[in-house]
């Protein structure tokens, strides 16, 4: 049966591809991005999280049957937690009151590998608590002190916990709208390509994600798992991070994440 989805980040990467797959499916997807879309919004902004919401209600009729949160941002600049912890909170939150008016409610934010790499406990303590000018000012003290790289993981690793602590709440589960992350190994986009292309970095990136099984990964084959996530035959999985990383998790962790 065809379904109304949402996705941001629909411009590119695994936003794209996800976007493609739906209408390929017969669904009807309303793709928002920065610059380009059905719905134009900045994500990093109040003003435009509300006006995110707001066109989604006008142009759904109130009712929506999924929501995929990709968009984000991997820069070294308090911009990236602004877009991949508060953007992705304040969508779901925002047409979660579409979502319980549609069929078979299901929401998704896209996560990272990332988020299991060393965070920055300032930033993440300050995106816990909802404090978005805290969790900047963290964000640009790391900068400062020379580890921009905290930035993206520790944005990350907050959005996780946000779907861990919210997805079996009342507000979620209780209205039966399953909630979930997806965390990537690498993905080959426009954003990683310039640091593959570089033997140098590619040392660095696969040291830092190594993948075992069939290596990085194309936008094209995480969208089926998001959609299956975001589909009427999810009827039980919810506050989970599904690791999509051919293996990192596992190699970076092992058994210690029981």
């Amino acid at each position: 049966m065809p379904r109304t989805y949402l996705v941001t980040g629909a411009a590119s990467g695994i936003g794209a591809a996800t976007t493609a797959l739906l209408r390929e499916q017969g669904h009807t997807v309303l793709a928002a991005d920065l610059e380009d879309g059905d719905i134009r919004a900045d994500l990093a902004t109040a003003e435009g999280r509300a006006a995110l919401a707001a066109r989604a209600r006008e142009l759904t009729g109130g009712r929506l049957d999924a929501v995929v949160a990709c968009a984000g941002l991997a820069r070294f600049d308090p911009l990236t937690v602004r877009v991949n912890h508060f953007g992705a909170v304040a969508t779901l939150d925002g047409v979660r009151p579409l979502l319980a008016a549609g069929s078979h409610p299901r929401a998704l934010v896209v996560g990272s590998v990332d988020a299991v790499h060393p965070t920055d406990p300032a930033i993440v303590d300050a995106a816990d608590a909802g404090d978005e000018p805290a969790a900047a000012a963290a964000a640009r003290a790391a900068v400062d002190r020379g580890e921009g790289h905290l930035v993206y993981s520790s944005s990350k690793a907050a959005v996780s916990r946000w779907v861990r602590r919210a997805a079996p709440g009342d507000a979620w589960a209780g209205a039966g709208i399953a909630l979930n992350a997806v965390a990537p190994g690498v993905v080959l986009t426009p954003l990683t390509r310039p640091l593959l292309d570089d033997p140098a970095t590619r040392t660095l990136v696969e040291r830092a994600v190594p993948m075992p099984l069939h290596g990085h990964a194309r936008p094209e084959q995480l969208a089926p798992l998001v959609a299956w996530l975001t589909s009427p035959e999810n009827s039980h999985v919810t506050g989970q991070i599904v690791f999509a990383d051919g293996g990192a998790d596992a190699v970076l962790r092992g058994d210690r994440a029981w």
